[in-house]
């Protein structure tokens, strides 16, 4: 009996232990969190589980097109984990469970793409307060999750590899977007480099503006930058090439123009 209860304390310590190495475990969320909104995070070693995505905004398709707009003022505010998550999966999430279709179409299906996050300190709030470690992730499609590539924050030096643009360096999160052609020239050959990637990142690029946007935050994509100075930092492999720089934050200005204003500058232009 005695060696039964040690054997019980023991398993008890060694269970505590590896939680706090690992992280907590993935929990299935109940259908009532998941209606509600909670957040969902789940840390498991160098996995983040991303809340999974929801209708979280009231903005209409048409008033995030109004809206849309290329900015680069961020204040120093840091982003939550929901805001992360609906802009990851608006930008190449899935969004079809037969064939894991995505946000963005691709040529064939190829889905050339592949997703990092470069993450400075304090920038995502995980809670009231706890932040995402400040690192390079990679976004995983299927599971909905980021794995920690390396930590540390890499802003300065991606914005240097950027040409110092500021708003790379300010910005609390920059998505990259890196490229695999082979698996779309496999396909199409060279018009898939030509033409059907570019197309595809473009796609990506205008979901990632669209959510932000009904999310009231700033965007801008950057295509000014060192390519292989990028890579380095996001630690892309050999294949891969970047293609875009997107900075995202809480804009110091945010506008919303009515489509009362653009019926009279038609109108004014009808008039000529």
């Amino acid at each position: 009996m005695a060696y039964l209860i040690v054997l019980v304390i023991v398993i008890a310590i060694v269970a505590y232990t590896l939680s706090l190495i690992y992280g907590k475990p993935y929990i299935q969320p109940s259908d009532k969190e998941y209606r509600e909104g909670v957040s969902m995070v789940s840390i498991v070693g160098d996995i983040i589980y991303l809340p999974p995505p929801r209708k979280v905004t009231n903005v209409s398709v048409e008033e995030a097109i109004l809206w849309r707009r290329s900015i680069r003022d961020y204040t120093a505010d840091p982003l939550t984990i929901d805001q992360l998550s609906m802009i990851l999966w608006a930008a190449y999430g899935v969004t079809e469970t037969t064939w894991g279709l995505r946000a963005a179409p691709s040529a064939g299906a190829t889905y050339p793409l592949e997703i990092y996050v470069v993450v400075g300190n304090r920038s995502v709030l995980l809670d009231l307060n706890k932040y995402l470690d400040a690192g390079v992730y990679k976004y995983h499609i299927h599971s909905h999750s980021l794995e920690l590539v390396k930590r540390g924050d890499f802003r300065n030096e991606l914005a240097r590899a950027a040409l110092d643009q500021r708003w790379v360096r300010e910005a609390p999160v920059n998505i990259v977007i890196t490229a695999v052609f082979e698996r779309t020239t496999s396909v199409y050959g060279a018009r898939g480099r030509e033409r059907y990637v570019p197309m595809e990142v473009g796609h990506v690029g205008q979901n990632i503006y669209l959510m932000a946007t009904a999310l009231r935050l700033g965007t801008v994509v950057v295509g000014a930058f060192i390519d292989d100075w990028v890579a380095r930092v996001v630690s892309a492999s050999e294949d891969e090439v970047p293609m875009y720089i997107v900075p995202v934050g809480v804009p110091r200005e945010f506008r919303e123009t009515s489509f009362e204003e653009i019926y009279r500058f038609i109108e004014r232009n009808r008039r000529r």
